[in-house]
């Protein structure tokens, strides 16, 4: 490798680096607004669907009003530090994608088990997908296996809505994440490659321009050089 290479290789992760951490910002700053927007949500939904999705008679201030205002604030509160104080951060991307699981499972223990709620968590992989980095997926992926996992040997009705559910049913929901996790996996790693090579070819256009720029002025020089000896 040459050092004009070396020198544009250079300047080709740089500028990539710089893309996808201004990617990874503005990302994070729609999670922000997306934690505020699932917490109104789970609040409404405790007040409206809980009473009625687990008693089916009164509408009362339901214990799970309270598991809303503060499990979902406990919930969200960090992520959204982090979101403002240290975004594009991998520390940062890593703890959102852990909250955005326990949001959809907090909602999915809101509604009962409501199947139609499960979606909530494709959609959120969806989302985590925009940040380009499949490790957040992976620690997504965890973080809702798990908790489908203990929540169906210690409280299967809040996840399933069912009292006695098969002792596999984590694993059907956890296979359904995997399958998704394939492509959006792969769809982290097309998108990194082509702002890789956009990178590249922007590197190489500047080099270029660099050196158009350096023998614009060296020919400058040389015709006023030229120009003093013929004075």
């Amino acid at each position: 490798m040459t050092e004009r290479d070396s020198v544009i290789d250079a300047r080709a992760a740089a500028i990539r680096d710089e893309q996808l951490h201004a990617r990874r910002v503005r990302v994070d700053r729609m999670f922000v607004w997306l934690f505020l927007l699932q917490y109104a949500a789970g609040i409404v939904g405790a007040l409206t669907v809980s009473p009625y999705a687990w008693e089916g008679k009164v509408h009362t201030i339901h214990l799970h009003v309270w598991v809303a205002v503060i499990g979902g604030a406990g919930i969200i509160i960090l992520p959204i530090l982090l979101a403002i104080f240290r975004p594009g951060t991998t520390l940062t991307r890593h703890v959102i994608a852990a909250s955005q699981m326990l949001s959809s499972a907090l909602l999915i223990h809101l509604t009962g088990g409501r199947i139609e709620t499960h979606f909530h968590v494709f959609g959120s992989l969806a989302f985590l997908a925009f940040y380009l980095d499949w490790k957040a997926l992976i620690t997504a992926t965890v973080v809702v296996a798990g908790d489908h996992f203990l929540r169906g040997i210690f409280w299967p009705e809040s996840v399933y809505g069912v009292a006695n559910p098969e002792w596999w049913r984590f694993l059907e929901h956890a296979g359904w994440v995997a399958f998704e996790d394939v492509f959006l996996i792969w769809a982290c790693v097309m998108g990194r490659r082509e702002i890789a090579e956009s990178a590249s070819r922007q590197a190489q256009v500047e080099h270029l321009s660099e050196l158009e720029q350096l023998k614009s002025a060296a020919l400058e020089m040389a015709m006023s050089e030229l120009q003093v000896a013929s004075a």
